[in-house]
């Protein structure tokens, strides 16, 4: 084995493909020169082993210096996907090589044996801020001016139990050990107490065997070098087993791991970043973007922002009980939270004024007053009679400055016009984090306050351009009985949000931090445009860090797939009108989703523009006399639900499953094995183009990248349709149609579609006219038996 091909004492299978050898020796060479590989590849690729092997081959080389793999994926079964490969590589690695360490990283709720168990007051609604709570009272007690230390504390809450077990005692309570994780842990299941104050004993075990001034990785009681990947159960399982906090561990062991696993949010997320994932973020990491087709949207929300009606309700609040003590100075009929002199001291020690909270709490005040009007001038000229039909209203947005023309939004020239000056937006950040440790310490608790969040995103609603940052109403369905019945607030949470339009300063921004690494996905075409949106090009053009693409299409025996794009009338609301109507157009798409259901000997998806119209879908099937097959319908619902829907569908007799394109079936499922045999995509799905925020995001584009509609629209709508169709070949053996249904797909127009799909899928998806599918369907399958 020579030096160039070494990596290959890391790939986990005997023999790597064609794809894989050339996609490895790339992203490590560019990695090399601090650049990135951009990589499109079909299912079947090996895109996953691919980047783990240039990662890990990167990593273990004494000459490179990355010391560390983060991968980041925006979907569960992805991150299933490399926990797997890592475990093959630990098991085909050299005998005289020690495995490597890797870390799946997840949110407190899902490690924290409490929440897990639903038990000592925690669950999902409140796992963070009873968290938050429970910790800084923890180490308020076993500080340097705390009453005792962590030692003590462990052994209150395990005494508690042993003294039970020990009693022996007839008619007494046995002991009672909260068990999570198939696991025992020494603690009860109610949250103990010291001198009245709650606290957490996993985290008190932590704190305890935290060294002062060392690397919290030897508070780890267990030998995680020698264990390879540690996925959250087994996280969970060794932690508690010695009694610590398991969230607390993978934050120790996370600047350690070789490689560790994430999402998004361990990126791009401000908050996560900052409080967690921080050392992550250097020149010695080489990041690996799965399903990076998702980058651009999931980091716009990421990197958007808002605040709501409520916040600012709390907020004005808090504000006010820090005013009244020094208002009401000496005036024992008053009761506040804090007293005059802890706020005079507090004030004194910062920046801020008494007439800064002041004016800060008039303009939180005044600034909910300015949304409840506007919500309420908006209802009654789009929905009149509301006031009665607060259950039918929908969701919403009110923008506040015309979409397709970047200017100064309506509320900040209400505040202007109102006088409140650049100054309380700046300060008000401020003002928010002072009256927090004002109140935390008045009230000796840690809780999450909401002046410092409504400060720090009216800061940023000043400080954010309006080009790139459109702002408006969001209304959110909801529903508060506590709120009268004739007011919004009983039906809508309404929040004041800024999207940013254009993230790829931001994206590209997060990405220069790191040495190098694999952006990768089924559907990245065109790959120009995906570095474009990601500032992948500036990073190359301004840094002179070095940008390879590689594409890779199916390897999988053509003769088990057949392939088609179906000339039929574009399917747009001016062709085929309402789901009610009985249009040619509609009836065209009836007769196509018949054909690919009767002719099809399996399972098939039906992927819609939108929910509405795969309600139409499902319909039009059920009432076919001849569809022999049960008909599901996917709704926007709770993930339980789905899943429900999913195992309904893979059992039993053959089905079709109709679904929005927009929704989470068409997209991260593994439909392997004999579980789906067709697919059909009626339409290009475009989101609606009527949003005030989708004209926001076009119209930023045009003035970025230069058309609008193409990259904020046309390109990840092909992206969706793609990932469809994805879903049916996935192996080998597997055979299965794949059935394009517009003649935007079918056709060189001028508004073809067909120009996003790589060369290699763009030749296998041949026109073929409306009333040859069935013969094409019917001629395919017969040719398999």
């Amino acid at each position: 084995m020579t030096a160039s091909d070494s990596w290959r004492e890391v790939f986990g299978h005997a023999d790597p493909y064609d794809e894989q050898v050339d996609g490895i020796e790339t992203a490590i060479d560019t990695a090399e020169d601090g650049g990135f590989a951009v990589v499109e590849g079909a299912c079947g690729t090996g895109k996953t082993m691919l980047a783990l092997t240039a990662g890990i081959h990167l990593v273990r080389d004494p000459d490179s210096h990355y010391e560390r793999v983060v991968v980041l994926t925006s979907v569960k079964q992805q991150l299933r996907q490399f926990e797997e490969d890592l475990r093959t590589v630990n098991s085909d690695l050299p005998d005289d090589w020690d495995p490597v360490t890797a870390l799946t990283l997840v949110g407190k709720a899902d490690v924290c044996p409490y929440n897990r168990e639903n038990a000592g007051g925690i669950d999902d609604s409140n796992v963070y801020e009873r968290c938050e709570s429970l910790r800084e009272d923890t180490r308020a007690i076993t500080g340097e001016a705390g009453a005792t230390t962590g030692r003590n504390l462990v052994s209150r809450a395990r005494s508690q139990q042993t003294g039970l077990a020990d009693s022996g005692s007839q008619g007494r309570a046995a002991a009672s050990y909260l068990e999570t994780a198939d696991e025992p842990t020494p603690y009860p299941p109610e949250m103990p107490e010291y001198d009245d104050v709650e606290y957490c004993p996993f985290y008190a075990q932590f704190l305890e065997e935290l060294p002062e001034d060392g690397d919290p990785v030897e508070a780890v009681p267990f030998d995680f070098d020698s264990m390879g990947l540690i996925d959250p159960e087994e996280l969970v399982s060794l932690s508690v087993q010695h009694g610590t906090c398991p969230h607390s561990m993978m934050g120790a062991i996370l600047a350690h791991a070789e490689v560790v696993v994430g999402n998004y949010y361990h990126a791009f997320d401000p908050v996560t970043t900052g409080g967690f994932t921080g050392a992550l973020l250097d020149d010695s990491t080489f990041v690996v973007c799965d399903e990076a087709h998702m980058l651009e949207p999931r980091v716009r929300d990421l990197v958007s922002d808002a605040v709501g009606d409520k916040t600012l309700r709390d907020a004005e609040s808090e504000l006010t009980r820090v005013v009244q003590p020094l208002k009401f100075d000496g005036d024992k009929e008053t009761h506040t939270t804090a007293d005059a002199d802890l706020v005079r001291g507090e004030l004194e020690d910062s920046d801020v004024t008494l007439s800064d909270v002041e004016a800060t709490r008039d303009f939180f005040r005044d600034l909910r007053e300015e949304l409840d009007r506007r919500v309420t001038a908006h209802l009654e000229r789009e929905h009149r009679g509301w006031k009665s039909n607060l259950h039918d209203l929908p969701d919403d947005e009110i923008p506040l400055r015309d979409p397709t023309h970047p200017q100064p939004d309506e509320i900040s020239e209400w505040a202007e016009s109102e006088g409140y000056h650049d100054g309380i937006w700046v300060k008000s950040e401020a003002v928010g984090a002072v009256v927090a440790r004002i109140l935390n310490e008045a009230e000796d608790d840690e809780k999450e306050r909401a002046a410092p969040a409504a400060g720090r995103v009216l800061g940023e609603w000043y400080r954010n351009d309006h080009e790139h940052y459109f702002r408006e109403i969001e209304l959110e369905r909801t529903w508060n009985e506590k709120e009268p019945d004739t007011s919004w607030r009983r039906a809508y949470n309404a929040r004041l949000a800024m999207q940013n339009c254009v993230p790829s300063d931001a994206i590209g921004e997060r990405l220069a931090e790191f040495g190098g690494g694999v952006l990768m996905s089924a559907t990245l075409e065109p790959l120009d445009v995906f570095e474009e949106v990601t500032g992948l090009n500036h990073l190359a053009e301004e840094q002179g860090r070095p940008v390879e693409e590689r594409t890779y299409g199916l390897n999988f025996p053509e003769e088990r797939r057949e392939s088609f794009a179906v000339d039929a009338p574009k399917f747009t609301y001016d062709n085929r009108g309402a789901p009610g109507e009985q249009t040619q157009a509609r009836q065209m798409y009836a007769d196509a989703l018949r054909d690919v259901a009767t002719e099809t000997p399996g399972n098939v998806l039906v992927g819609m523009p939108n929910y509405a119209e795969a309600e139409w879908a499902a319909e039009t099937l059920r009432e076919n006399p001849k569809v022999g097959k049960s008909v599901l319908l996917d709704e926007s619902s709770a993930d339980d639900v789905t899943e429900d829907l999913k195992a309904e569908f893979f059992g039993g007799d053959s089905k079709v499953l109709v679904t929005s394109l927009r929704g989470t079936l068409t997209e991260g499922v593994d439909y392997e094995g004999d579980r789906l045999s067709a697919a059909v995509v009626c339409g290009v799905p475009i989101i609606n183009t009527a949003s005030p925020r989708t004209k926001a995001v076009r119209t930023a584009y045009e003035r970025a990248f230069g058309d609008g509609f193409e990259y904020a629209l046309t390109v990840p709508a092909v992206r969706k349709a793609r990932q469809a169709l994805g879903r049916v070949i996935r192996g080998p053996e597997e055979v299965g149609v794949r059935v394009l249904v517009d003649s935007r797909y079918a056709r060189d127009s001028w508004d073809s579609v067909r120009e996003y799909f790589p060369e290699t899928e763009r030749e296998e998806f041949q026109p073929v006219s409306p009333d040859m599918l069935s013969l094409g369907v019917e001629r395919f399958w017969r040719g398999t038996e």
